[in-house]
């Protein structure tokens, strides 16, 4: 599917191209050379789209016929485009009566329309097999669900859970290829969240149902596996409302209510006052302010807003308001009298509410981050699950119920926390990640307490102690994914990252990968300890200077910004492994990074490279110079990231973040080069526009012969599902 939508855009700039010649009297003979080629080119492409068309046909016979009419449409238009442009003997000898491109440019523009609308057809139909493969697969997994909740036997157990494996596999594949697919950034966020609590939730569906067949009659066990089950089923449902676009019984989408998206539109309409007094009314702007003071409630309400803060949200929403007045006030005069002292004086008032609405914007951004900052630190050391774990050993129940009314109470402070950082959230993925981190503490709160209670009545089964175990496990891994959502909120507000890079998850295990081996822990002594975080510290200031030359670039969509921004993040969770902090959790998780970290250099080095082709020979040299510096310490990197481990785990872990180091260090010197000909080309000739046309043989990179595939978002708990089916004899012997 991926294959077929490049040679899609491949194909449409070729057309483009051709449709966009300049007609000539003289034609040099390498104009028509170039045409010719095109043409060929075109028909080429077609070819490959159509078997690739073709052989998905043949194993969907439902659409096969339709798919196999628009692959023909296409290849005839491939053909004709191919005719019109065999000119090359056309100044040699003029044929009379010779159809070509010159003498009927309208039968081109014909085929290239038909060509574009097949091509269009075919990924439609193909895009449903998809969505159809997907919805296929979730129903699967749904049916071998309701026998898993229904199993009465160990044994029985076992088997339909080894099934249950192989088809959530498959709908991981399914659904993440599904997710880099997405061109909605919000769809995306929501996909991954969805996956999120299936990866989550698949462990412990394994570790609750082995609880209530070991204790039929414990009715917190029952209610602990009853608790996953409905949330994964929810999950499963949230998957292919996303995948097919639509909610059921005609339910709309619930739309933005955060504070940030209430305070852009209305800075937007404020602003647009200059070009254009009479499109908006007085009211309309008073409905947008109520509207951002009503959700600023969730603020000065909140019991852990602290006081100094609530008196100054409070001060600036009374200031805002007496602004807002002013404006209109103003507003109303200049639409009645347009004089230069009063569009002046409209000029003045809109400055002057939009820095009050800053500071009030700023001032929501401390009181929600200070206090998740404090939450986090004070919940660190997870005293409270501690303590429960204690407690269901013992056996102590009347422990249970003191550490489980502190449990809730961490949880609603959690929960409060998340609502306020969704609404100063500024991107609608962060927002999304907000919504889910505040979900998952709501559920797993009250899970961790019934598989406590379990614990506790049953207090020398290894079985509930192995459940609460997991669930607590599920609860930390989503304090740290809530520190990591804290600095990516900041990073936004700063102005560092305007989105969440996807780059920050764990890229998907290679098949035949050295690695796949999992690490036996190792304990570091205090010198590799020492050695780890003095490289993990250098890094962190290599990320700095490599963020600081990406903000001088105006076009942040540029392909070397892009390349650059995913190095520096990919280098950052590295960085926070050091710390013991972030997404990477194991060694396994930091040597996947990091060869997808290298296999990302080799793609900025092949951009380069076609950028290189744009300058002056002096210019191209300099270039060139310093791709072969990237290039060789991007293979080198691969290649120890992928070596079997001869020694120690931490000699191959210090080799490899050492050899990131060195390629982030040339990154810092290649970027200011690149700035600085990119400039240059710009005013010499303009071909900064260019970087399409160069950018259609990037993907040629060159890298090592095991090349890492090039999706980077890992299906959700594959390697841990596996392992968990691999594993699970040890049940019949219980």
């Amino acid at each position: 599917m991926r294959r077929k939508k490049q040679a899609s855009k491949q194909t449409t700039k070729k057309i483009t191209t051709l449709i966009n010649h300049k007609d000539k009297t003289r034609r040099s003979d390498k104009t028509l050379q170039a045409i010719q080629r095109v043409g060929q080119a075109v028909n080429l492409a077609v070819g490959r789209f159509v078997t690739v068309g073709e052989a998905i046909a043949n194993e969907n016979w439902d659409l096969k016929e339709e798919i196999n009419i628009a692959c023909l449409e296409a290849k005839q238009a491939g053909e004709t485009i191919a005719e019109l442009t065999d000119v090359t003997s056309l100044n040699n000898a003029e044929c009379d009566g010779q159809i070509t491109i010159f003498t009927d440019k309208t039968g081109v523009i014909k085929a290239a329309r038909l060509l574009l609308s097949s091509v269009t057809k075919v990924l439609l139909l193909a895009d449903r097999i998809v969505i159809k493969q997907i919805i296929t697969s979730r129903n699967k997994v749904l049916a071998t669900m309701e026998q898993l909740e229904s199993v009465g036997s160990f044994q029985e157990f076992v088997q339909i859970f080894s099934q249950f494996g192989n088809e959530m596999v498959e709908f991981a594949h399914l659904t993440g290829d599904r997710q880099n697919d997405l061109k909605d950034e919000k769809k995306k966020a929501e996909m991954a969240a969805a996956r999120a609590v299936l990866e989550k939730c698949t462990m412990m569906l394994l570790t609750a149902s082995k609880t209530c067949l070991r204790h039929p009659n414990c009715e917190s066990a029952r209610k602990n596996k009853g608790g996953v089950f409905h949330r994964m089923k929810l999950a499963l449902e949230q998957v292919i409302e996303i995948v097919t676009d639509c909610r059921p019984n005609g339910e709309n989408e619930i739309s933005s209510i955060s504070i940030y998206a209430g305070i852009k539109e209305f800075k937007m309409t404020i602003e647009a006052l200059r070009e254009n007094l009479y499109f908006q009314s007085k009211e309309n702007l008073s409905t947008m302010l109520k509207f951002i003071l009503e959700h600023t409630e969730d603020f000065t309400d909140s019991a852990y807003t602290s006081h100094e803060h609530r008196e100054c949200i409070l001060e600036l929403s009374n200031q805002i308001k007496i602004e807002l007045q002013h404006l209109v006030s103003v507003w109303m005069q200049a639409q009645s009298k347009k004089t230069k002292n009063i569009m002046e004086d409209l000029e003045l008032a809109i400055l002057k509410i939009n820095q009050s609405i800053n500071e009030f914007k700023k001032e929501l951004h401390n009181a929600a981050t200070l206090l998740a900052t404090d939450l986090l630190k004070h919940h660190a050391d997870h005293g409270i699950l501690k303590a429960l774990k204690i407690t269901g050993v013992e056996g102590n129940l009347e422990a249970l119920a003191e550490y489980a009314c502190k449990l809730s109470e961490q949880k609603e402070q959690l929960i409060e926390t998340c609502r306020l950082l969704r609404h100063i959230s500024g991107t609608e993925p962060l927002e999304i990640t907000c919504m889910h981190a505040e979900e998952t503490f709501q559920v797993t709160g009250q899970q961790i307490i019934s598989a406590a209670e379990t614990l506790t009545l049953h207090p020398s089964s290894k079985i509930a102690k192995e459940n609460l175990d997991v669930f607590c496990e599920a609860w930390e891994s989503q304090i740290s994914d809530m520190s990591t959502l804290l600095r990516e909120i900041n990073d936004v507000f700063e102005g560092k990252r305007g989105e969440k890079r996807a780059y920050l998850s764990l890229p998907k295990p290679v098949k035949n990968n050295t690695n796949l081996k999992p690490f036996k822990p190792t304990k570091l002594d205090s010198e590799e300890q020492a050695k780890i975080a003095k490289l993990g510290l250098k890094l962190r200031l290599l990320t700095s200077d490599v963020n600081c030359e990406i903000e001088k670039w105006k076009n942040q969509e540029n392909e070397i910004v892009r390349h650059g921004q995913n190095m520096s993040s990919m280098a950052y969770s590295i960085y926070l492994f050091t710390r013991g902090e972030g997404l990477l959790k194991s060694t396994q998780d930091l040597i996947y990074q990091i060869e997808v970290f290298a296999t990302e250099g080799l793609k900025l080095a092949s951009v380069l490279q076609g950028f290189s082709k744009q300058l002056k020979d002096d210019d191209k040299l300099l270039l060139l110079l310093e791709i072969n510096k990237l290039i060789p310490l991007c293979q080198q990197l691969q290649l120890t990231a992928k070596a079997p481990i001869q020694n120690k785990v931490f000699t191959k872990v210090d080799k490899c973040i050492l050899k990131t180091r060195f390629v982030l260090t040339t990154l810092t010197q290649l970027l200011p080069v690149c700035y600085k000909l990119m400039h240059k080309c710009k005013s010499e000739n303009d071909c900064i526009n260019s970087l399409q046309p160069w950018m259609e043989g990037r993907w040629q990179t060159v890298t090592t012969k095991d090349n890492m595939d090039e999706k980077t978002v890992e299906a959700f708990g594959v390697r841990s599902l596996e392992h968990n089916i691999a594993n699970l004899t040890f049940l019949e012997n219980k």
